[in-house]
């Protein structure tokens, strides 16, 4: 027993480093038992896992390097799909080089016509090649194999086809023996069958199912957005493993890739905040080379999906486009200004370059490209430069088309132009009919009540706006759409906060004091108070009200009062980044100074650093005073 333990001891002594001077001095005779197979498998290092296929684990190992035949090299080079049949039929091969072979010919039939492929497909030499690569598939290679599928698949060939049966079920056998990426290649190809009916769902659910076992293995970041891009097909825990990649890898990922997992998650209204700062941050420091338009436009959409803000994006998108502004077509223009319309954001500049885009392309614009411009400037309230030119061509495309408008889309568009105050009165007229306002409450409640404001917006204007040469001068119009039943609203901490100093201000007295105001303009006041000629506020329960759909009491207001109207400007009332309004409340601000109103605004930045309650009434009453001297002085 001790001389085969020593005998076992001398033989391993020499593998180790520390013990090679006692290995050396070692001499004892010993008898040469062989080895057992265990302590060698102990030594030695597995070449491949059991994900990986021959072809990866020869050409890693490097011990037996892959070698290309004679054929493969030929068909490869081939340039016409013949040239592949030629070559078969004078060389033929094994099933792998038939697969290969296939591979080759349909990316190359793919370029011929209908009928030329059509003629191709009937010939005795293809059929010679799928018969090969079906009669011995289980030695096809999994490389092969996976893209022999999609191939097939792109050439025209039936899904119940026998060779496609047949390689579909061999990729079944062969799951757990693919890698990652040829599984996600597997569901890219199920992805392209599923939008054409074709889809086999056996294959599918597997390879989802070990895709979802084997996500660790994941360490490519183009497969991870690949897979991203897929996202219908994806589960929902498959895609919060995907994201936690995607962060993990993101700044590996090249600026297609990026375009691709933004585009995903928007698909899924997935608005992963950590990976999308990370997405944004590594964006931004690509080269300009990598950032070409259509590019730029789709994350440009998709963070307007997902309502992300990130400004270093939209200026470097901003200052990428403005040099190619004359090479975008009118569907590019018309996307980003409303991508960043939905994001708030306003850069003067390109959307200047917007507006000379369409005086100098109008006629490549169609009537929902135009409405779609319009309705991103007036959200931004933007008033081009050039508007006289601009609205020219404007009004000359919409006295044509307005009246063939949907319904809603119609009320949106006149909308746009009585807040960029270029509305005309025919086209206030043309909503005045009951029948066409009926239209407007097809839909959820919420939608009706938000349609008929826009009409009392609308109606506002025509009856409060100054008449001029694009100003209306048509009677105002009833809104026949019914008053819905008041939802109770939650009011917010800023309006909380007002009414509370407002009541202060009014010295408790409640009959002095009207507070969330519906007016018949559609707009809701926060607060409104009616002060003398010393600023102070009076009772206001008997005073006239034109504003209220009742039309208030019937005592006229006393000499020197002046009504006052407090509206709480919250952060989404504004422009991102900027204290400028969006085109919805400065309409509102217009149209109540025009009623008789003295506006006094209470934006959010100022009232959060008013501590006290004091601090907020003497706020106010310095508001009022600047208000009223500001009317003085007109």
């Amino acid at each position: 027993m001790t001389t085969r333990l020593i005998g076992r001891w001398a033989r391993l002594l020499p593998r180790c480093p520390q013990a090679s001077a006692v290995a050396a001095r070692l001499q004892v005779p010993v008898i040469q038992y062989p080895e057992p197979l265990w302590s060698q498998a102990w030594l030695r290092t597995s070449g491949r896992f059991l994900c990986h296929d021959r072809g990866l684990a020869l050409e890693e190992d490097g011990s037996i390097p892959f070698k290309r035949t004679e054929l493969e090299e030929l068909v490869d080079q081939a340039k016409l799909a013949e040239d592949v049949l030629r070559l078969w039929e004078e060389r033929g091969g094994s099933a792998n080089q038939a697969a290969r072979c296939l591979i080759r010919f349909s990316r190359l039939a793919a370029e011929k016509g209908a009928a030329d492929k059509a003629e191709l497909l009937q010939d005795h030499r293809l059929a010679e090649l799928l018969e090969t690569a079906n009669s011995q598939v289980a030695s096809v290679w999994n490389g092969n194999l996976v893209s022999l599928l999609r191939s097939l698949s792109s050439l025209g060939l039936p899904p119940n086809s026998v060779v496609l049966r047949s390689l579909q079920t061999e990729a079944l056998w062969r799951l757990r023996r693919l890698t990652y990426r040829q599984l996600a290649f597997l569901v890219d190809w199920a992805t392209i069958l599923k939008a054409k009916g074709q889809d086999d769902e056996a294959l599918t659910s597997a390879v989802l199912k070990q895709l979802e076992l084997r996500w660790t293995e994941l360490t490519d970041p183009r497969t991870v957005s690949t897979l991203m891009g897929r996202a219908p097909q994806l589960s929902p825990s498959l895609m919060d493993k995907l994201e936690d990649k995607a962060l993990e890898l993101a700044e590996h990922f090249s600026a297609e890739d990026i375009r691709r997992v933004a585009l995903a998650l928007a698909s899924q209204g997935r608005r992963a905040v950590p990976l999308l700062r990370a997405l944004s941050y590594h964006l931004h420091q690509k080269p300009s080379a990598e950032l070409n338009p259509p590019l730029l436009l789709d994350i440009a959409y998709a963070f307007g999906k997902l309502n992300f803000h990130q400004t270093q994006v939209f200026q470097r998108i901003a200052a990428e486009l403005l040099p190619n502004l004359s090479e975008l077509n009118p569907i590019d223009v018309t996307r980003c200004a409303k991508s960043f319309a939905f994001l708030k954001w306003l850069h003067i500049p390109l959307f200047e370059g917007f507006v000379e885009h369409y005086v100098n392309n109008s006629q490549n614009y169609s009537t929902m490209q135009l409405c779609n411009l319009l309705m991103s400037l007036a959200r931004l309230n933007f008033h081009p430069s050039k508007g006289e030119e601009f609205y020219r061509k404007v009004h000359s495309v919409l006295e044509g088309t307005l009246q063939g408008l949907e319904p809603f889309l119609k009320t949106d568009v006149i909308w746009s132009l009585c807040a960029l105050l270029q509305v005309k009165p025919e086209y206030v007229a043309a909503l005045s009919d009951p029948a066409f306002q009926a239209k407007l409450t097809a839909g959820s409640a919420v939608r009706t009540e938000n349609y008929r404001l826009k009409l009392l917006h609308i109606a506002a204007s025509a009856k409060l706006e100054p008449k001029g040469s694009l100003g209306t001068s048509a009677a105002p119009f009833t809104v026949h759409i019914p008053v819905p039943e008041a939802r109770e609203k939650t009011p917010t901490p800023l309006q909380n906060g007002l009414n509370t100093a407002l009541l202060s201000l009014a010295g408790g007295r409640t009959q002095a004091l009207r507070t969330s105001v519906n007016t018949v303009y559609g707009w809701t006041i926060d607060g409104e108070l009616v002060v003398d000629s010393e600023n102070k506020p009076i009772d206001l329960e008997n005073l006239t009200a034109p504003h209220l759909p009742g039309g208030g009491g019937a005592n006229a207001l006393p000499e020197g009062a002046r009504r006052i109207a407090f509206v709480a400007l919250e952060y989404p009332n504004f422009i991102s980044r900027s204290k400028d309004l969006l085109g919805r409340f400065a309409m509102q601000k217009r149209h109540l100074q025009l009623a008789g109103f003295l506006v006094v605004e209470v934006p959010y930045f100022e009232w959060a650093e008013l501590k006290s309650d004091w601090q907020k009434v003497a706020y106010l009453k310095d508001k009022i005073g600047k208000a009223v001297a500001e009317d003085m002085a007109k």
